[in-house]
């Protein structure tokens, strides 16, 4: 009889039955016990109006729990120089892996962090030219920017056989740094007139620098030195007098009766407010400065930022100096053709490396590029190089909008780059608005319905073809297709630019048209914005909108940032008769136990730092006091808890009727911030609710031209229609819009369009086309053409 083989599969062995992320009852900001299952090895998509809750869910709970997972795994002494991360707010998290944050978070704005230094390509570069370059100057410390050169001698003690041996000895680094301009490539000459009135006296007040006020400790430390006459005018000090109050050494010495360190004025500004990154500086010191500096290229280096004998050791004709002023596609083509047995496998990493640039796009950089003039999307996909031939498996990627700042053309390549990394046996989760990359999902979480309070629960979950049927925000606007305006506005003027040659631009001549809508194209690195922003300095006229980050503190929040508290402290002061700084939580108003935080902090040293509601102000922030006073039948707290839209009702007619918070409320409005409340700290805010309240801050600046840096960025697919009306009225209310954009709905909104390129880098920086969005489309010639003719279906 024959015997029946057992046809049942081997069970599965129990380690390959977790192939899922589970979270459940996620509550971090805004999300409303979230409960998603999310399949590892696939790439899936996080989607949802700005604001829905996606960064919170991603970014927030499940990477910031694997991170905080993987730190607990060092030794205590590690984890005291690491960030202290508290376990997110949920009640599952289950079956996470190693998680890689690719994010777009701006790269430092220290002026010698370049795209070399931030990559390692630098520190590959360096040991090259230390063992090849003729003639031989050094270690790689000799080629590194960042070194400088010291020497020393002297007596040390040492232990020697039961005896105490005095010896003679010396040291010596050589380093790479340019002594003049130390390392940073240019030199920053001070206008002297900007620092004082030199007319006057000290005691009459000449130093016109700001926060050296006569009297305050500033001002004591030159009036009272008693190194000069302080009633004698500058102008008449002798060249010593001079040198001591401009130039002298730092010294201490007794001023006031107090000890203190006395140094020139130049060297205290250039520390106290020269080091400082320009972008953090307070509006006014910033002023001070762009008025009294001039950064000139350093003479001794060329900006090159290098010592002579550093550019002086070549390889092939080549210096370090000038390898990385080249374009990184040249470069990876030079590194190439080096062949050299002794140290080979450091070129086959320099290549790879290279090359990573060039996959990705980024060709057109070279590897001087200052590290703080990346956009966000550069600065992401220069983050991505470190983890393209990386050869970890079952890890989690985690992307945040990664086209941002790529052309269609160019997001392309991208979903090329996300799939072979999920090809590789890695989760990755993308949180992204554009519906190329949604399509190529293997699995879609769409968060909604809307923002802020509005949102945070999981609309939908599956596949791209179900989110197409379903009924979500997101699936109703996934194939939304902007169409060709029927009629274009006339220009009223142009604004002309002639010989634009800033970075790769060629020479470029054109005319911008005013008084209409004009959307400048090209792939990234075309020129764009070197274009736009090299050749209409903001200023007169001019009001421009750049892709800077908003820096911010948690004590931050809309209504400080747009200037909305100061009309509504007033009100509340006039109402009440009492001083405006009561209903500041920053000031006099603060509840004296968190200073106005509305919670307190206790730190635990390497472990998470705890925050709790304050108990005496229960999360308020004011005192109790301040608390009393009441305008419209509401205190301070309750109305910078209001959201937008309902404080611009309160603010428009009645007894709390005020005029000017209700102009800034409207732009609040305008710029689709209903949702947001007055007092929720910027820290908590989305990359694409910064971008508007930035709009919505500078909507009220006095010009008529408008420069916008890709408004798009961090806008779901539903924004972006109330975006174009927000610009339509701009333009009909006789303002010029100049839009430097990537999204073929805005391309197809405009009434003019400039496209740059063909290419990137050394291969763009000309015009390719000028005109109506209907030509570029019939016309068909460049690449911009070509995917605007399709994105309309002509």
């Amino acid at each position: 009889m024959a015997t029946r083989k057992n046809t049942q599969p081997p069970a599965p062995h129990a380690a390959d039955s977790h192939d899922l992320i589970r979270v459940h009852g996620a509550r971090v900001n805004n999300l409303k016990d979230v409960s998603i299952e999310i399949p590892k090895r696939r790439l899936t998509v996080f989607t949802g109006v700005s604001g829905s809750g996606k960064s919170s869910l991603v970014f927030d709970t499940i990477a910031a729990e694997s991170q905080r997972l993987i730190n607990e795994t060092y030794s205590a002494f590690v984890q005291g120089f690491m960030p202290t991360l508290a376990r997110p707010e949920v009640d599952v998290l289950d079956g996470l892996t190693t998680a890689i944050i690719v994010d777009q978070q701006r790269m430092g704005g220290d002026p010698r962090s370049t795209v070399g230094t931030a990559t390692d390509a630098n520190a590959m570069l360096r040991i090259l030219f230390s063992r090849l370059g003729k003639p031989y100057i050094g270690s790689p410390k000799a080629f590194s920017f960042n070194v400088a050169s010291i020497s020393g001698a002297g007596a040390v003690t040492v232990e020697r056989g039961g005896q105490t041996v005095k010896e003679r000895r010396s040291f010596s680094i050589t380093g790479g740094m340019c002594p003049r301009c130390e390392g940073r490539g240019s030199v920053t000459d001070l206008d002297l007139t900007q620092l004082y009135d030199d007319s006057k006296s000290l005691n009459d007040g000449a130093l016109t620098v700001p926060g050296y006020k006569p009297g305050g400790w500033s001002y004591r430390l030159y009036s009272e030195s008693g190194l000069y006459d302080a009633d004698k005018p500058i102008r008449k000090y002798t060249k010593r007098e001079l040198h001591d109050f401009l130039h002298r050494e730092p010294v201490r010495m007794k001023i006031a009766g107090i000890n203190m360190t006395y140094e020139g004025l130049i060297p205290r500004i250039q520390k106290s407010m020269l080091a400082k990154d320009r972008e953090s500086m307070q509006p006014h010191i910033r002023e001070f400065v762009d008025r009294a500096v001039t950064f000139t290229t350093c003479p001794d280096c060329d900006g090159t930022r290098l010592t002579e004998a550093a550019r002086s050791s070549k390889i092939k004709k080549v210096s370090i100096a000038d390898a990385c002023a080249m374009q990184i596609s040249d470069l990876a083509a030079w590194v190439d053709s080096l062949d050299e047995p002794s140290v080979a496998p450091l070129l086959a990493t320099l290549h790879h490396t290279l090359e990573s640039f060039v996959e990705i796009g980024l060709g057109y950089l070279s590897l001087d590029r200052p590290a703080g003039t990346l956009s966000g999307g550069e600065a992401q996909r220069v983050k991505m190089i470190r983890h393209l031939g990386s050869s970890l498996t079952d890890t989690t990627y985690v992307f945040d909008e990664p086209t941002t700042g790529l052309h269609p053309h160019d997001i392309q390549r991208m979903n090329g780059l996300l799939l072979r990394l999920r090809d590789k046996g890695n989760t990755v989760l993308v949180v992204e608005h554009k519906p190329e990359t949604i399509a190529i999902a293997d699995h879609v979480v769409d968060l909604g319905p809307g923002a802020g309070t509005a949102g945070g629960t999981v609309c939908f979950e599956g596949s791209v073809e179900g989110l197409r049927a379903g009924g979500t925000i997101t699936g109703r606007h996934f194939d939304d297709r902007a169409a060709l305006k029927e009629t274009v506005r006339r220009p009223t003027g142009t604004l002309p630019i002639r010989g634009a040659a800033t970075h790769n631009l060629r020479d470029v001549d054109v005319d911008i048209p005013l008084g209409v809508l004009t959307v400048i194209t090209g792939v990234a690195g075309s020129g764009k914005s070197s274009l736009i922003h090299g050749s209409i300095p903001a200023g007169e006229g001019v009001v421009s909108i750049d892709q800077g980050a908003i820096r911010g503190s948690r004590r931050s929040n809309p209504a400080t940032y747009t200037g909305l508290l100061d009309p509504i402290r007033k009100a509340f002061a006039k109402a009440h008769g009492v001083k405006p700084a009561l209903f500041s939580a920053n000031s006099e108003g603060a509840c004296p136990t968190c200073n106005g935080a509305g919670v307190v902090y206790t730190d635990l040293a390497m472990m998470a730092g705890v925050a709790t509601t304050c108990e005496d102000c229960e999360g308020k922030r004011f005192q109790a006091s301040v608390l009393d006073y009441h305008l419209g039948g509401r205190d301070i707290s309750e109305v910078l808890a209001m959201p937008v839209t309902e404080a611009l009702e309160f603010f428009g007619s009645g007894e709390a009727a005020t005029p000017a918070a209700h102009r800034i409320l409207d732009r609040l409005a305008d710029v689709g911030l209903g949702y947001v409340s007055l007092g929720q700290p910027l820290t908590t805010l989305s990359g694409g609710e910064r971008q508007r309240l930035k709009l919505a801050t500078h909507m009220s600046d006095k010009g008529g031209v408008y420069v916008l840096d890709e408004p798009t960025t961090g806008l779901h697919l539903a924004d972006v229609e109330q975006l174009l009306g927000l610009l339509d009225r701009l333009v009909d209310s006789g303002k010029s819009v100049i839009v430097i954009e990537h999204h073929q709905a805005v391309m197809a909104h405009a009434d003019w369009i400039v496209d740059l390129g063909p290419g990137a880098g050394h291969d763009g920086g000309r015009i390719v086309f000028e005109g109506t969005p209907a030509d570029l489309v019939a016309d068909r010639s460049t690449l911009t053409g070509e995917h605007l003719a399709a994105y309309v279906g002509a």
